[in-house]
Order: C-alpha cells, then structure tokens, then sequence
C-alpha cells in the first residue's frame, strides 16, 4: 500500500504528543516542502503583557516541521533523529496570529539530511524565524514495526 507525503507527514505528526498538545497541523507536503501550521494560543505565550510568542514554541514548530518532512519524503519508515538546529530569530512573533513553517530538504546524504525552514506570519509572509536543521539517518530497520504499521495503517497511540 503506498500512501502520499502529505498522509505520512499527517500520520507522523499525529503520533508526537508536543505536535498534539501544540495543535501542530500540516497545511502541504510534497517532495518540495512540508508546510506546518502552529495556531495562537495562550499556551505558546512567552510575554503576557504583549501576548508575544515564546521562542521555544517557534523551536518546536521548526524541529518538527523539518523532521517531518525528513520522515515523509525518505524512502521506507525512517526515523531520523535530530543532529543538530541552528535558529536565527529575525523579529518577534505577534500575538494573535497564527505560524506557518515552511521546511526544505537541501540535501540527502548517505548518514544525514539537511534541512532549511522559514517560520512565517500573516497575510505578507513576515519571516519570524529561520533555520538549518541537520538530522541522522538510522536507517530503516531501527524503525520499530509497530510504528510503522502506525504509520501504514494510519493509527496513532
């Protein structure tokens, strides 16, 4: 059974608990770029007195996206866990306003994958933020089978 990018990254997202606490959704995926929606809400509030967004949640919105999109666009089910995310804050997210991360993959080689990512808000696509994120490929047979049947079959825990 062959399942499309956007399905996989869905399925994938659907199983880390911080992508469902945060209300993470993926808006697009393909072979191009993954495009993951972060919603405002008061849980992701760093300044109260301005409703500014916290940068950790800015963190998490990237790491994810671009692991996803490494996840979703790789050959078999392989897990590939972050090697390391370089982060450039270019102003402070606005409150009120939902994030959109826009994830490439730049490079896949035989050990790692790199990754760009664009965090965007509002209707002008004001760069928030923006990262290069690295992750190692484990390979496919240190994929668990139950994840992967997860995945296949589109059950989350």
């Amino acid at each position: 059974m062959t399942i499309s990018i956007k399905t996989r990254a869905e399925r994938f997202l659907a199983t880390l608990r911080h992508g469902q606490i945060l209300g993470l959704t993926v808006e697009e995926a393909n072979n191009d770029r993954l495009v993951m929606r972060l919603p405002y809400h008061a849980q992701i509030v760093g300044n109260p007195m301005t409703g500014t967004v916290h940068g950790g949640s800015l963190t998490t919105l990237m790491d994810t996206a671009c692991g996803t999109a490494v996840f979703s666009v790789l050959p078999g089910f392989e897990l590939c866990p972050t090697l390391d995310l370089r982060m450039d804050y270019m102003k402070a997210a606005s409150a009120e306003q939902d994030l959109l991360a826009i994830a490439r993959i730049t490079r896949i080689a035989d050990s790692v994958v790199f990754t760009q990512c664009d965090v965007v808000q509002g209707e002008q696509g004001d760069v928030v933020a923006r990262c290069a994120a690295t992750f190692m490929r484990i390979g496919e047979q240190m994929t668990p089978p139950e994840f992967r049947a997860m995945i296949e079959q589109g059950a989350s825990s």
